[in-house]
């Protein structure tokens, strides 16, 4: 079992919560951990929002308990009329559906002991709930802070290294059909929790006109970077949809394509290597003729197999979203060099990378 930052920052919200608590004299202290629960966020910007929304939950919830209770008492029906006054104000007002959460663990706290001193309990109550929120954003703040930067490499990374493997094998004939059907999937999901994931670092803020820039720098890079690993991966659907067909191509047409894809992955890989400083300069002179003559040979030979009448109209057409993929992969890869060449050749002061080592993502 693997503990995530997440989950360990979660553990140390609560025992920072508890302990708070008890310094201060609030008890009971574990509805301080309840609410320190709900408000571990997957970004720092993430927990500012949460806890700007969850502070006016709470003010709202506090509100609406101590005016029922002192108005009407704390029958069971009061208390549930407050939860859904509540949940009703949080959504008008647009708040964050994960505060309703935490504002109906404060009614429900306030408004569940009829004590005479009802008024000093429901402040201490609140204190408590608002103590464990603030001790969930001084741990998301101060341990482990996101590292989404170089998750975001890595991930990008690793799959693009797993499609392209897969790739060659299929351009080879030597794919595990029932292996490539399963992967084709769960790679689709990683792709879109890599969306999710550049997401979380786009709205990350910076305070720093320096780093601002920088980074809005990277994330048009970090884009391109997922938008040609998707064009890589349409190849691979495709392929796939089209192995039988592609297999009764002539033999010159898949050689051609093969080495075509050959010479883009490895263009695809030298451009993620360069990026992270393992490899100094662009595309060799050499690779780009290889590409370049690969384009024509290939837009060639496939109008050729149509003019000539070599193959049915009907593969024809089976044979052009290959041909078509190819090729734009080809101008997303071109776009991605020029985007890390322009990040290292303009703007050197403000442009950092900060990719440490791979971690578990």
């Amino acid at each position: 079992m693997k503990l995530g930052a997440r989950i360990f920052k979660t553990g140390l919200a609560i025992i920072l919560a508890i302990y708070a608590a008890r310094w201060i004299g609030l008890e009971p202290a574990f509805f301080a951990a309840i609410s320190a629960t709900f408000a571990i966020q997957p970004s720092i910007y993430k927990t500012y929002q949460t806890i700007i929304d969850q502070i006016q939950a709470n003010v709202i919830g506090a509100i609406i308990a101590i005016v029922l209770a002192v108005t009407f008492g704390h029958e069971p029906v009061i208390i549930g009329a407050g939860v859904m006054l509540a949940i009703g104000i949080i959504l008008k007002l647009k708040l964050d559906t994960s505060s309703i959460s935490l504002a109906l663990v404060t009614i429900i706290i306030i408004m569940g002991n009829p004590d005479d001193s009802f008024l000093l309990f429901a402040g201490e109550r609140f204190s408590l709930v608002m103590l464990g929120v603030l001790s969930a954003f001084f741990v998301n703040l101060v341990f482990l802070p996101p590292k989404h930067e170089t998750k975001i490499y890595h991930k990008t990374s690793n799959l693009t290294e797993e499609v392209i493997r897969w790739t060659r094998l299929i351009t080879r004939h030597e794919t595990n059909q029932h292996s490539l059907k399963q992967d084709i999937p769960r790679i689709n999901e990683s792709i879109i929790t890599l969306d999710h994931l550049y997401l979380l670092y786009k709205e990350e803020r910076n305070y720093f006109l320096k780093s601002k820039f920088g980074k809005a720098r990277k994330l048009v890079v970090y884009k391109q970077m997922i938008i040609a690993l998707k064009k890589i991966h349409s190849i691979l659907r495709t392929f796939d949809k089209y192995e039988n067909e592609l297999t009764h191509m002539p033999e010159s047409m898949q050689k051609i394509i093969r080495e075509q894809l050959d010479h883009l992955t490895d263009y695809h890989d030298r451009i993620l290597l360069r990026y992270i400083g393992k490899v100094n300069t662009q595309l060799t002179e050499e690779m780009g003729r290889e590409i370049n003559a690969g384009k024509v040979s290939m837009t060639d030979s496939f109008m050729y197999l149509y003019d000539n009448g070599d193959i049915k109209r009907e593969e024809w057409l089976h044979l052009l979203p290959i041909v078509s993929h190819i090729m734009e992969y080809n101008e997303q890869l071109d776009h991605l060099d020029r985007l890390v060449e322009s990040f290292f050749s303009y703007h050197q002061e403000d442009n950092e990378i900060h990719v440490e080592d791979e971690v578990d993502i």
